[in-house]
């Protein structure tokens, strides 16, 4: 039998170093630590098929967290069954004492690990859809009050108008103007066109 450890964190800003001691002072040997540094969007995650493909019957994994094995209850439920069921792996949570595997192999022991399973693995994709749902909604406020998202828009030089109507008349090149506004070509053409709405709406004659 061999002692396994998984450890995910989401992005590759974020610190392992709580799962990471939690797995050392189990003393799992180093070899036996596999760790992503990604999202649980998909399980298509270079160390843990590495880990899956190692695993045989009679292993013993931990994990720090339930939610390690995926984003919602539909991916924990699938890679809890492949583990414990396809390949007879023993799982320990180690956030979660009931979730062990090891213990009470009878048929109310088994119902109890799965019956707290699923209500964790609820628990961690309800907790994951409403932090999305107030971080939409702070975002929504946040507009409301005129708050912009995205980069700064780029200051014009103070005769841009006068630029354009020079490339108007065909007197500037486009690539030059580009150049000595430094912006894009659409930004050009939208700044350009309100420039041209604006001064039709002021040479436009009174009824």
């Amino acid at each position: 039998m061999q002692t396994y450890g998984y450890i995910r964190v989401s992005g590759m800003d974020q610190r392992e170093d709580r799962q990471l001691l939690a797995m050392r002072t189990l003393g799992i040997p180093p070899e036996n630590l596999f760790m992503d540094k990604q999202s649980g969007k998909d399980f298509e995650r270079t160390h843990y098929r590495r880990l899956t493909a190692q695993l045989k019957s009679g292993d013993l994994l931990y994990l720090k967290s339930i939610d390690r094995l995926g984003r919602n209850y539909e991916e924990i439920q699938t890679q809890w069954r492949m583990l414990t069921k396809e390949k007879g792996v023993d799982i320990v949570v180690l956030d979660m004492e009931l979730l062990d595997t090891r213990r009470e192999k009878d048929l109310l022991g088994t119902f109890i690990a799965d019956l707290v399973l699923q209500v964790l693995s609820f628990a961690a994709q309800s907790e994951r859809e409403s932090i999305r749902r107030r971080q939409a909604e702070g975002i929504a406020a946040a507009r409301l009050r005129g708050v912009r998202f995205g980069r700064p828009e780029k200051a014009l030089p103070e005769d841009f108008e006068m630029l354009v109507k020079q490339w108007g008349d065909g007197s500037l090149r486009t690539a030059e103007l580009l150049k000595r506004c430094g912006i894009s070509r659409s930004t050009l053409y939208v700044k350009a066109g309100g420039i041209r709405r604006q001064d039709e709406k002021e040479n436009c004659p009174k009824k």
